[in-house]
């Protein structure tokens, strides 16, 4: 009988652990670009969690696992009166963010939201800052780009969902990462925690797509950021590592999950994500559709009184917009419809908007025109978008739509390349970032603390030297 035996000498960790823990560990001498974005980021990213309190489907994921259980001097939940462990205020502040899927998006071989890591990076911040530990906004601005960074140059190259999982394990990555340095971890330390991160089981993408979409997308991201500060926890704790994660033969992350391929980067470690970072300004869309739904909206007056002349709705788009948001058939739920490139596209012709109430039940199954519209909706690969979308120096998420009436007269084609919260049309969009901003802030405060946290907002140096603990009891409810 042969016997084989394992080489047992444990050996160096992994490069890509080594490097991201330096990175992290490194100075944080940014651009002032990456701040200032990181601040607007910040504002948006919070906004869109305080909008997302209007809807129970989320709220009833708030709030202590245990009922009752409150934690005096515990991290705080914006826009509520809970005071939580760092592990659940993580989770809770995740989901907020994520659910109404409005907050930033990161385009590239794996997409993701990268501010989704808010939700750890923001609880372990304030829980230390409320028991003896000073930390100040501008760490938390600072966490936020490394963050953005781990997640957004890991994606540039490496596609995740190709094999069937994820993209929140980037999430717990970045978070693992950033949170272990915040809590005092060293460099082997970080080293250690971002190997659990990576031998941890990771979600699979079935809740993304069709027949299984549904609300699990919505707090997928705020588990995957509470698990982070858990595992941080627990190697700060004594936990060991597992230096060959990636590499190990036959048991490693390469070997079992990712195909036996190695993770490629283009570029080092810096501040480039947080720099051209995407933001959803204008519609809570999943980002292939966002200029679809522009598109729409620019076509809604030619056609709101033709409606039942309507014989064909041609649409023109990139492969990845194919891939993941092409959608026909009964859509039976909000998370659905938010992932249908033609739900949205029919809603943005219908109406001229697009809002997070037009995706709940009542709104869509009142109106029999949206799946009407969506019939007639034949959606087409443009080879050239699909170009320019994986070009690393135009990045662009271009629709194009034109419309056919029943006596053969058509709309011209309106194309729109790039969204407006393309680092392309920052000045077009941040005037209407701070708006959004704004108006979320209004679903939960009188106007008097709106203008506080707004005139706070608005000064990055002021921001920047704000304890963390004394900006997020403005942003609570007692």
């Amino acid at each position: 009988m042969h016997v084989s035996t394992a080489d047992n000498i444990r050996p160096e960790p992994d490069k890509v652990l080594v490097d991201i823990a330096d990175y992290i560990t490194g100075p944080t001498s940014f651009t002032a670009e990456a701040y200032t974005t990181a601040r607007h980021c910040l504002m948006d990213t919070l906004g869109c969690g305080l909008l997302a309190l209007r809807f129970p489907e989320c709220t009833k994921h708030l709030g202590p696992i245990v009922p009752g259980a409150t934690l005096p001097n515990g991290a705080r939940v914006p826009g509520t009166s809970h005071q939580l462990d760092p592990i659940h205020a993580a989770f809770n502040i995740g989901c907020m963010v994520r659910w109404l899927d409005f907050n930033d998006t990161w385009l590239a071989a794996e997409w993701g939201h990268p501010s989704d890591n808010l939700g750890g990076i923001l609880a372990v911040a304030d829980y230390l800052s409320r028991n003896g530990k000073p930390v100040l906004m501008r760490d938390v601005l600072a966490g936020m780009i490394q963050a953005h960074e781990v997640q957004g140059v890991m994606a540039l190259k490496n596609s995740f969902n190709r094999v069937g999982l994820d993209h929140v394990i980037l999430v717990k990555l970045a978070s693992t990462g950033v949170v272990t340095k915040m809590l005092g971890g060293t460099r082997e330390q970080i080293i250690d925690a971002l190997s659990q991160a990576f031998v941890d089981g990771q979600s699979m993408r079935t809740y993304r797509h069709s027949p299984n979409a549904g609300s699990r997308k919505s707090w997928a991201a705020g588990d995957a950021t509470s698990r982070a500060v858990r595992l941080a926890y627990i190697t700060l704790h004594g936990e060991m590592g597992l230096p060959s994660v990636l590499t190990a033969p036959k048991w490693g992350f390469y070997d079992v999950l990712f195909k036996g391929k190695p993770f490629e980067f283009d570029r080092p470690f810096a501040s480039y994500v947080m720099e051209h970072i995407l933001f959803k300004i204008s519609f809570p869309a999943e980002f292939h559709a966002q200029t679809a739904v522009e598109a729409a909206v620019r076509l809604h007056p030619l056609i709101k009184t033709r409606l039942n002349e309507i014989k064909k709705i041609h649409m023109w788009t990139h492969e990845s917009a194919v891939r993941i948001i092409c959608k026909t058939g009964p859509l039976n739920n909000p998370a659905d419809r938010d992932h249908c490139l033609q739900y949205m596209t029919a809603i943005g012709l219908l109406y001229g908007n697009l809002t997070a109430e037009h995706y709940e039940d009542a709104f869509a199954k009142g109106d029999p025109m949206i799946d009407r519209l969506r019939d007639t909706m034949s959606i087409e690969e443009e080879p050239a978008y699909t170009k320019d979308y994986l070009d690393p120096e135009k990045r662009s998420i271009a629709n194009a739509i034109q419309v056919e009436f029943l006596d053969g007269s058509k709309t011209e084609r309106i194309a729109v390349e790039y969204p407006i919260g393309h680092r392309r049309r920052r000045a077009e969009g941040i005037p209407l970032l701070e708006e959004k901003f704004v108006s979320n802030l209004r679903t939960r405060f009188p106007e008097g603390r709106c203008q506080q946290i707004v005139a706070l907002c608005a000064d990055q140096t002021k921001l920047e030297n704000t304890p963390v603990n004394e900006f997020m009891d403005l942003l609570a409810i007692n």
